[in-house]
């Protein structure tokens, strides 16, 4: 194989990647739950056979659409699955998260070639070079194999524990800043009015304010923290505003879905810009979904345009979004993937506050 194929890809035939994309988005999902019932019962037969085969049509509709980076990735985790089924080498925990890993990378990889982005962050080399090594590896070193296959691609150790839902440690309003105290007791009851529309939301709020707080603080508390723990509770409340059907839709967008989200940071916003004395805060949910590079919604802002807190909020916020979407898949959260997903689509976030995010992250781990 021409490893340019995989250091740089390219799209040959647009309506064959189109057609892999959308056969992808099937078939991943099949794989997330599959991995998950197989780590429960391991001697199950047919499951193995379920998720060989998923992996398998994913090289096979790869091979078919001429897409040669999908084949590579597929290829060895196949011959991994097949020494499996043999009795070759054991179904681990750390074998089911680099499956994950690599297919969760092959999906980032087919929506960058389809947007024109760049596939650099991605590390498909390190991935690729990787799964090859690990599919002649010996059953008592596959598992070392697999931790350091996971950290080169990451650049975080193989296990990080979970992000707690417990309320942290807020500031105390300034005593200028009059009725904030009750304020944010309203706000906070809106965030839990959207948490209770879903049972895959429960602790959300508390999460994402605690990042965001960490975040901050390891980034010099750049952003008033009381405006941004106002921002933090009201950020998504605008999407109660739009159908549920919309919301919490499980699977692929329309485009008319997609335009309806575009709304919701300007709901939360107008109800903010209200209330006198959170303009900080009313910025922050209006900015929170636009993107250095002006991809973002909705007036398509760019870098230093954007307020610091919006910059901070929108990390957090998409790292909650990808631990929903495995979720979705019937897979527990994974706060590994849910990182190395917001860290090899850094460029559609601020710079800056990566790593301060990052540090918070390994804080984690630390702890």
């Amino acid at each position: 194989m021409d490893i340019r194929s995989i250091i740089a890809p390219v799209v040959q035939d647009r309506e064959s990647l189109d057609e892999f994309a959308e056969a992808l988005t099937d078939r991943a999902p099949e794989v997330e739950r599959d991995v998950a019932r197989l780590l429960k019962t391991p001697v199950e037969r047919e499951i193995t056979a379920d998720l060989f085969r998923a992996i398998h049509n994913i090289k096979g509709d790869a091979a078919l659409c001429k897409f040669e980076l999908g084949v590579a990735i597929a290829h060895p985790i196949e011959t991994l699955m097949s020494r499996f089924r043999e009795g070759e080498i054991p179904f681990s925990e750390l074998l089911a998260e680099v499956i994950l890993l690599a297919v969760d990378r092959l999906e980032l990889a087919t929506d960058a070639l389809l947007a024109g982005k760049s596939t650099e962050n991605l590390r498909l080399l390190d991935l690729v070079q990787g799964l090859e090594k690990l599919a002649l590896t010996s059953a008592p070193e596959l598992d070392r194999q697999c931790a350091a296959l996971i950290e080169a691609v990451t650049g975080f150790p193989s296990v990080i524990g979970e992000i707690s839902s417990r309320a942290p440690r807020v500031a105390t309003p300034k005593s200028e800043q009059k009725n904030a105290s009750a304020d944010l007791q309203f706000f906070r009851s809106l965030a839990l009015q959207l948490e209770s529309r879903s049972p895959l939301f429960k602790g959300r709020t508390m999460r994402i304010l605690r990042l965001a707080l960490e975040t901050n603080k390891a980034g010099g508390n750049a952003v008033d923290p009381v405006q941004l723990e106002a921002a933090v509770y009201l950020h998504d409340v605008g999407m109660m505003f739009l159908p549920e059907a919309v919301w919490l839709k499980v699977g692929k967008m329309t485009q008319e879905d997609k335009q309806a989200l575009r709304n919701h940071p300007s709901f939360a916003g107008g109800l903010l810009q209200r209330i006198p004395g959170w303009e900080a805060a009313e910025e922050m949910v209006q900015q929170h979904h636009e993107m250095p590079d002006g991809a973002g919604y909705p007036n398509e802002l760019r870098g230093t345009t954007i307020c610091a807190g919006a910059k901070i909020l929108a990390i957090v916020d998409a790292f909650e979004a990808v631990m929903l979407k495995h979720i979705h898949r019937g897979k527990n959260r994974s706060v590994l993937r849910a990182i190395a997903e917001i860290n090899a689509c850094d460029k559609q976030f601020a710079p800056e506050w990566i790593a301060p995010f990052n540090a918070v992250i390994r804080k984690t781990i630390e702890n």
